[in-house]
């Protein structure tokens, strides 16, 4: 990048920093499948599920009764959290039973938690 390519209307270009920046940017593909990942969180339901999975290992019937929502509906939500790698499963008998994949979903979930409580705290 020459300095002819960096545009600003400020005072000043920071070259350094924009090119030590651009130097540390993962690729496109990183960033499609983050946005992805959030788009997954970012829905209420699968929002619920989350938080009930976070509680306890839970069937699809439990999750179904704590979220007052048809087995089919929590199966398909689980289908894609699962592709995402968001939950896991694992089957006892005839049952399957779904966890948070692992402690970094766990980790991001009860930071958000954490986050928005927080941030509603400081605004009462």
């Amino acid at each position: 990048m020459t300095k002819k390519d960096l545009v600003c209307d400020c005072n000043i270009i920071h070259e350094s920093v924009v090119k030590d920046t651009l130097n540390k940017m993962p690729k496109s593909t990183l960033f499609n499948q983050l946005a992805e990942f959030f788009k997954l969180l970012g829905d209420r339901t699968r929002a619920k599920i989350l938080f009930a999975l976070d509680q306890n290992e839970l069937c699809v019937c439990d999750l179904a009764n704590v979220l007052n929502m048809t087995k089919s509906s929590v199966s398909h939500q689980l289908s894609a959290l699962k592709k995402m790698g968001i939950v896991k499963s694992r089957r006892d008998g005839k049952e399957v039973y779904y966890t948070l994949d692992d402690d970094h979903v766990k980790g991001l979930f009860e930071l958000g938690i954490e986050h928005i409580e927080h941030r509603n705290n400081e605004n009462k």
